[in-house]
């Protein structure tokens, strides 16, 4: 499957010493960002979020993934879940239909899906462990059956130990966007053998989150293209 050569292709990127590539995420929530300092700081990748469930379009994502293009950053879609609203396909056919698909210009990373806990639901959304991973399933297959790549997955160690028991079942296809606020990217969840792209801070100069994708410039480009 093509998802798994790329995991396979970015596999040589494990060891101690490597490149690394500065990247960012943004939303509505960064009202101005400067996408020019950015790549002028070293900064070659964006991830943009475009929807949440199957009701909300940010009401940024027009203009940042304009802004993002012309600045000549690779750049890509996320979707916040709400595995508690609708089935995992159906917010993946609103997020492919609202700015989160993905094509092989080399330019356009494969969409983020967003799992993590929101304020005032349960951390899991009432959902055990084995119906969440079915509810990622959905989503993901939904998304690869049309664009022909399975999504990222962003995460942290807790909410996926916790919300899918540590399932390693997507650990072969999807690859791994882990969030750690830290100077060290911690354990791996899931069965991932390693990040594909680490959320390593909270704040970046520039606008959003700070993100580190594990690899070379050459290696970001394999994961945009899809070979």
């Amino acid at each position: 499957m093509k998802s798994f050569s790329v995991l396979t292709a970015l596999a040589g990127l494990i060891g101690a010493a490597q490149a690394t590539v500065q990247g960012f995420d943004i939303s509505n929530w960064q009202s101005s960002v400067n996408f020019a300092g950015a790549y002028s700081s070293g900064a070659r990748f964006v991830i943009i979020k475009a929807t949440e469930g199957t009701t909300y379009i940010d009401p940024k994502f027009s203009s940042h993934y304009t802004g993002a293009t012309s600045a000549g950053l690779i750049r890509g879609g996320y979707h916040f879940a709400h595995p508690d609203s609708s089935t995992g396909a159906a917010q993946a056919d609103y997020f492919l239909a609202h700015g989160g698909g993905w094509s092989a210009d080399g330019i356009t990373l494969p969409g983020m899906l967003d799992l993590e806990s929101v304020s005032g639901k349960a951390t899991c959304y009432g959902l055990s462990t084995s119906s969440m991973v079915s509810w990622i399933k959905s989503f993901s297959d939904r998304y690869y059956s049309k664009t022909g790549r399975y999504p990222m997955i962003y995460t942290n160690y807790s909410w996926w130990n916790q919300c899918t028991g540590n399932s390693n079942a997507f650990a072969a296809t999807n690859p791994l966007v882990l969030a750690r606020w830290s100077s060290t990217v911690g354990t791996m969840p899931g069965g991932w053998p390693y990040q594909t792209i680490w959320q390593n801070a909270d704040t970046y100069t520039y606008g959003g989150d700070s993100d580190i994708f594990n690899g070379s410039l050459d290696r970001l480009k394999v994961l945009a293209r899809g070979s």
